[in-house]
């Protein structure tokens, strides 16, 4: 009967033929990011959300946000817009010490949000590497893949149908 297999090591012994010195499985290997920064002392990143892109430069400041050269709460009028953009520096901790430049094209201004904060993100862990694993588990470095649904033919919507008449 085959024998029980506990680690990746044993799993490696077992497909090599039983020498476990014959495969070496290194588990602690990390990369060593090193922060990348312009020569004013920027990170930049790029950020999408359905059809909005958005370039986004942080630097170290006061906090301060401008979107398209309007200060965040005059373009994001909205509270939860502005707490979109909030959520990457407080999952990192490091509220209000980076100023934010954001240019933004495209979409709605929800997707806009999104996108600005996704390019937020990005250029937070490429300033400061340590702070990637906090902005990695609470999914703020991963693109958003759902967009809308293209409209079909001989339907009024996507997926919505013409009303049906029996007479």
């Amino acid at each position: 009967m085959a024998e029980q297999v506990n680690s990746l090591e044993e799993l490696g012994a077992v497909a090599v033929g039983g020498d476990a010195e014959a495969v070496v499985v290194n588990h602690e290997e990390q990369i060593d990011r090193e922060p990348k920064r312009d020569e004013l002392g920027r990170s930049y990143a790029t950020g999408k959300r359905k059809d909005a892109v958005a370039r986004v430069w942080i630097k170290p400041g006061s906090g301060k946000v401008t979107v398209n050269g309007k200060e965040m709460v005059n373009y994001f009028a909205r509270p939860v817009l502005q707490m979109i953009l909030r959520q990457p520096f407080t999952v990192a901790g490091v509220d209000g010490q980076f100023d934010v430049q954001a240019t933004v094209k495209g979409g709605g201004l929800s997707g806009q949000a999104g996108a600005v904060k996704h390019g937020i993100s990005k250029a937070l862990q490429l300033y400061d590497p340590s702070l990637r694993p906090a902005l990695k588990a609470a999914g703020f470095l991963t693109r958003d893949s759902r967009v809308v649904e293209r409209k079909k033919y001989g339907k009024r919507k996507a997926r919505r149908s013409f009303q049906f008449s029996k007479r």
